[in-house]
């Protein structure tokens, strides 16, 4: 088997158990049903994950750092704070309608704490991105000057409940617009 043959069966493989594991959760999605949908034997599974876990694993690896890399590009060469901050507040959360379904299901049947360390990795990633962003707001003045870190850290704690308000309450979303307004402005009036 060529490398990129093997590269497109695994990419296969991820993509049907996206969709088994959307359809049915972790705990109903089994090997032979994504072996289905991806056309292949379950046998040819087992040649590039070891088990149902390790592919849900490799799953949540791939998208997340597919999300990563998403937001790297979407601010590069951006020159206003404001606009890439907006930029990654909307791709996520695009991300989250994009993907709920499988979303829920992983941490119903998993628990948050599945593949936390691939998380946690995601998780500094953006909180580097984010915090970047903010200090060359700070720097060129078009944020005030403030304590970055704990900025950051709570720009990225408002940034996950609306994540998270999208992934338990689908028919209350509400537009990027508005969440980059609140995140960036708040409630207080100019003075």
């Amino acid at each position: 088997m060529n490398i990129r043959s093997a590269k497109d069966s695994k990419s296969n493989i991820l993509n049907a158990a996206l969709k088994a594991f959307s359809e049915h959760g972790y705990s109903g999605a089994n090997m032979r049903m994504i072996a289905n949908n991806a056309n292949m034997s379950v046998g040819g599974i087992y040649l590039y994950f070891r088990n149902k876990e390790d592919l849900c694993l490799t799953l949540l690896k791939e998208r997340l750092d597919e999300l990563s890399e998403k937001m790297e590009r979407a601010v590069e060469g951006v020159n206003n704070p404001a606009e890439a901050i907006g930029k990654v507040i909307k791709i996520n959360l695009e991300y989250a309608r994009k993907h709920r379904e499988i979303i829920l299901a992983q941490n119903r049947d998993k628990g948050f704490a599945f593949g936390i360390d691939v998380k946690k990795k995601f998780f500094r990633k953006q909180r580097k991105l984010v915090e970047k962003i903010i200090k060359e707001g700070v720097r060129t003045g078009d944020f005030f000057e403030c304590n970055v870190a704990e900025v950051t850290k709570i720009v990225i704690a408002v940034l996950r409940g609306f994540v998270l308000s999208i992934l338990l309450e689908p028919d209350g979303f509400f537009s990027v617009k508005g969440c980059c307004e609140f995140a960036l402005r708040g409630l207080l009036r100019s003075v």
